[in-house]
C-alpha cells in the first residue's frame, strides 16, 4: 500500500548475554543535540520569524504568536522572573491547562534556568482532589502559580499551601493579590537575561514532571534540557518526515503529561513546527469543539489516544470536506495510551486510500515519564496495531526474559531521568546495579528471530495475577483485547479473577453509546441492569469464547458499573488512567456481586 512519506527502516543489534539478558539498541547513529529548549527558539526566530509556532481560539479563529514573537516575550517574561528571585531552587507551578501563556511562561522558565512544574487541572478544578495539588504545593515548594483565570481557579487559589506564593494569572477579574501575567510581559532590564541564559546547561532541570500516583503518592520527574533536547533528536533522526517540512499539529493533550507536554510540544518547537491548541477533547460535550477546530487547521501530523480516533473516525465518516481537509497534507497518524482497535486503524486506511490514494503512517512509540518520553519507535510502516517498534538512536533496552520470551524492559540512555525529586530512596530503587531504568513494563518480540520486526508491548509486569489453579493471566493485554471486544459500549474496565476459578470484567460504560444503541441506564445498587446491554455483552462473551482456547484469556463474568470512575477517590488519574487496585478496593461490594452464583446484573457464560 503506497504510503505518503518516505521512512527509515529499522535496524537494531541484539546482544545475548551470558546470564540470558538481551541488549537491544540502535544501529542509526544518534545526530546533534541542542543544548537547550530556548536554542530551538533562537534558530527558529532567524530562520523563520513569521511562521506561527503556538495558537489557541480566540473568537472565531486563532490568536497566533509567530517564532519572533515568541522569543521576544519568553525573554521578556524571563527577565521578569530573574527579578523576583526565581531559580533552580524556587520553581514555578502551572495549575491550568493548555494556552498560549502557560507555554511561553514554560519556555521563560527553561530560558531563565526556573523549573517549570504543570499539575493537572482537574486537580484545581474539582473539589475532591484538592488533596493532590497540596501534596504537589507541599513537595516542591514553588515561588510562583500560575493560572489562565483567577476566577476560575478561585476555589484553589484560596488553599493555605498557597501562603507566600506569587499568583499570576492571564486574567485577574479585580481578585486582590493576584499579578496580571501582562506586568511579567513588561520584562525587567536591571536583570542580565544573557548571563541567565548561558547559564543553563544540559543538566539544569527544565520541569518536574508529576506521576500519575497510580500505586503511590505521586512522584515529581526530575526533566532535564537533556532529556528533551535529546529526545526531539531521536524521534528526528527516525522520522525524517520531521526534517522534510515544518510540522503543523492540532492538539488537546495536556501539557501536564509528558506526550502532550514534552513529546509534542517539543517536536513543533524542535522542527520550527506550529502548535494549534485544540480547546477540545474526545468526551462528549467537548469532541464538538475539536470538530470545529480541524475545520479552520488541520496538522501534517496527528497525536491521538485511541477513544479520540475512535470519535474522529465517525465524525470524518459524516463530513465529507472535514475528511478531505483532515487527510490532504497528513504525513503520520500517532496514537498512545493504548493499543488501536484494527477497525479504527483500517477505516482510516481506507479514508486515505478513498482521498488521496496513499496512507499515512500509522504508529506508535513506548515510553514513560522518566524517559523523555519516548524510548521505542516504530518508524517503519506496518499493517496493524500494538507494535511499539525497537529502540531509538543512543537509547539500550536490556530485556529480562522468562520461559516464554515475555521480556521484562529496563532502559538506559540519555534521555533518561536523573532521579526523582527530592526523594534519594526512590531514585536509588528506580535503577538496577548496571544503571538501567527499571520500568516494570513487559514487552515480547513480534518474531523473535527478527528482531528488525520489533516488540509489541504485553502489560505492566505488576498487574498480572493467577487464577486458583495457578494460571496466569496478563491482565493489560486482556484489558486491551477485552475493550476491542467490547467496543463502543465500554469505555473502560477491569480486569478481575486474582484468586479466583473464573476471569471477569467490570465495565465502565460509555453511556452515550448506551443512549445511542437504545440501551436503558437503570441501575440496581450501583451496577446497570439493563437486559437487553446484558444480553448484548454475553453474546460478545460468548462469541469471543467460541474462538479462544485457555483459561488465561478466557472472560467469563462481566458487570457494568453504573458510576464513573472518581478522580477524588483516587480511581482515576489525571491522565485519565485507571487506578486499578483503587477500583477493585472501592468497590468490593460489586465485585463480590460479579462472582456470586447469581445476581440479575452480572452476566456469565
Amino acid at each position: 500500500m503506497k504510503r505518503t512519506t518516505d521512512f527509515l527502516p529499522h535496524s537494531v543489534t541484539r546482544n545475548v548475554r551470558p546470564d540470558g539478558s538481551i541488549l537491544l539498541h540502535s544501529d542509526i547513529p544518534l545526530g546533534p543535540v541542542m543544548r537547550r529548549t530556548g536554542d530551538w527558539l533562537h534558530r527558529w526566530a532567524i530562520e523563520a520569524p513569521d511562521r506561527v509556532f503556538l495558537a489557541e481560539r480566540s473568537g472565531a479563529g486563532w490568536r497566533t504568536v509567530t517564532y519572533r514573537e515568541a522569543l521576544q516575550m519568553v525573554r521578556a517574561l524571563a527577565e521578569s522572573l530573574l527579578a523576583r528571585g526565581l531559580d533552580g531552587d524556587r520553581p514555578i507551578l502551572i495549575l491550568s491547562g493548555n494556552g498560549v501563556d502557560h507555554g511561553l511562561l514554560s519556555l521563560a522558565g527553561q530560558y531563565a534556568g526556573v523549573p517549570i512544574v504543570p499539575v493537572a487541572e482537574q486537580y484545581s478544578l474539582i473539589h475532591g482532589a484538592h488533596g493532590r495539588l497540596r501534596h504537589a504545593v507541599e513537595l516542591v515548594r514553588p515561588a510562583m502559580a500560575f493560572t489562565v483565570d483567577a476566577a476560575h481557579y478561585g476555589e484553589a487559589l484560596e488553599l493555605d499551601c498557597f501562603d507566600g506564593v506569587e499568583i499570576v494569572a492571564s486574567h485577574t477579574h479585580g481578585r486582590p493579590g493576584v499579578t496580571a501575567f501582562e506586568t511579567l510581559l513588561q520584562g525587567d532590564d536591571s536583570t542580565d537575561i544573557d548571563a541567565a541564559f548561558d547559564a543553563v546547561t544540559p543538566a539544569t532541570v527544565a520541569k518536574i514532571l508529576m506521576t500519575s500516583g497510580s500505586t503511590s503518592s505521586p512522584k515529581g520527574v526530575l526533566t532535564t534540557q537533556a532529556m528533551m533536547c535529546v529526545n526531539q533528536t531521536q524521534l528526528a533522526d527516525a522520522l525524517p518526515m520531521l526534517r522534510a517540512r515544518p510540522p503543523r499539529i492540532v492538539d488537546w493533550l495536556p501539557w501536564n503529561h509528558v506526550f502532550g507536554g514534552s513529546h509534542n510540544f517539543n517536536m513543533m518547537l524542535a522542527n520550527g513546527g506550529s502548535l494549534y491548541i485544540d480547546d477540545g477533547k474526545p468526551v462528549p460535550g467537548l469532541f464538538e469543539r475539536t470538530v470545529e477546530n480541524l475545520r479552520l487547521t488541520t496538522g501534517t501530523l496527528s497525536f491521538n489516544v485511541p477513544v479520540g480516533y475512535g470519535m474522529l473516525l465517525k465524525a470524518l465518516k459524516a463530513d465529507d470536506a472535514l475528511r478531505r481537509r483532515f487527510f490532504e497534507d497528513l504525513d503520520l497518524i500517532f496514537y498512545a495510551g493504548a493499543s488501536l482497535p484494527q477497525e479504527v486503524w483500517q477505516g482510516f486506511e481506507a479514508m486515505a486510500m478513498e482521498i488521496k490514494g496513499e496512507v499515512p503512517m500509522i504508529t506508535t512509540s513506548w515510553g514513560l515519564t522518566e524517559t523523555g518520553p519516548a524510548v521505542m519507535l516504530q518508524h517503519e510502516p506496518i499493517d496493524r496495531s500494538g507494535v511499539v517498534g525497537v529502540p531509538l538512536p543512543g537509547c539500550t533496552v536490556k530485556l529480562l526474559p522468562n520461559a516464554e520470551m515475555r521480556c521484562e524492559a529496563r532502559v538506559k540512555g540519555p534521555n533518561i531521568m536523573p532521579g526523582y525529586f527530592e526523594a534519594p530512596e526512590k531514585s536509588a530503587e528506580a535503577f538496577d546495579d548496571e544503571g538501567f531504568f527499571v520500568t516494570g513494563d513487559a514487552m515480547v518480540f513480534i518474531d523473535p528471530d527478527t528482531p528488525n520486526k520489533g516488540m509489541k508491548f504485553d502489560g505492566r509486569i505488576s498487574e498480572d495475577f493467577k487464577l486458583l489453579t495457578g494460571t496466569w493471566v496478563r491482565a493489560a493485554q486482556l484489558r486491551i483485547d477485552m475493550l476491542t471486544c467490547l467496543s463502543p459500549l465500554a469505555a473502560d474496565l477491569v480486569i478481575t479473577g486474582a484468586d479466583r476459578d473464573q476471569i471477569g470484567v467490570m465495565i465502565f460504560p460509555n453511556m452515550g453509546e448506551l443512549k445511542s444503541e437504545g440501551f436503558s441506564d437503570a441501575s440496581d445498587a450501583g451496577a446497570l441492569s439493563d437486559p437487553a446491554l446484558l444480553g448484548e455483552i454475553h453474546r460478545r462473551l460468548a462469541e469471543r469464547a467460541r474462538e479462544i482456547s485457555g483459561s488465561s484469556t478466557r472472560v467469563a463474568r462481566a458487570i457494568v458499573l453504573a458510576e464513573p470512575p472518581s478522580m477524588p477517590e483516587g480511581e482515576m488519574t489525571a491522565k485519565g488512567n485507571l487506578n486499578f487496585r483503587k477500583v477493585l478496593t472501592r468497590r468490593a461490594d460489586l465485585l463480590a456481586r460479579l462472582y456470586a452464583d447469581s445476581d440479575p446484573c452480572v452476566t456469565t457464560i
